[in-house]
Formats: C-alpha cells, sequence, structure tokens
C-alpha cells in the first residue's frame, strides 16, 4: 500500500538518520520532511517500531499514513519544482 511518512523532529542528527532510515524502506523524498511509497502491512509495523526512537522530546513527531489507491490517484500536487517531485503517472501536477 502507497503510505506517506512525514515528521517534525527538532534534533538535526536524529533528522538525518530518520531520513536515512525511511530510504532504507524504499520510500522517497517529496518534500524535506515527508516521503512516500509502498509498504506492506508488516514493513508498516516494523517501521512504526524502529522510527520511535527518533521521537524524543514533546515537540518530536512522526506520521506514517497509509493511502488508498484512490486517494493515490486523485492526489494533486502544487509546484514549481515539476514532475521530479512524484514518479506516479497518476498523480496530476498543477
Amino acid at each position: 500500500m502507497n503510505c506517506l511518512v512525514v515528521y517534525d523532529i527538532t534534533d538535526d542528527g536524529q533528522r538525518k538518520r530518520l531520513a536515512t532510515m525511511l530510504q532504507t524502506f524504499g520510500l522517497a523524498r517529496i518534500q524535506y520532511s515527508a516521503f512516500r511509497g509502498e509498504l506492506n502491512a508488516n514493513d508498516r509495523a516494523v517501521l512504526a517500531r524502529r522510527v520511535s526512537q527518533f521521537v524524543n522530546d514533546g515537540h518530536d513527531s512522526i506520521f506514517i499514513i497509509p493511502l488508498c489507491d484512490r486517494c493515490t490517484g486523485t492526489a494533486e500536487i502544487i509546484s514549481n519544482s515539476g514532475a521530479c517531485l512524484v514518479k506516479d503517472s497518476s498523480v496530476q501536477i498543477v
């Protein structure tokens, strides 16, 4: 299932390590603190356990949001950066 992972981590080192971990799960960066990609239910559960180590103070948070095919197919990206942000032909870039 397509997933969106967004985070707000205050510590620079922790934030960089989290981004590296998300990439090892095959997720692609779509914004500075947002990644997207395919994760099955088991990988989502493993990821949720592993990323909890990066939430250290009262302001840190990580969201792992599963997206159904319909939601992914109707997503709209508004950006001056172009299609390089998203490699999914079903996404409309406005």
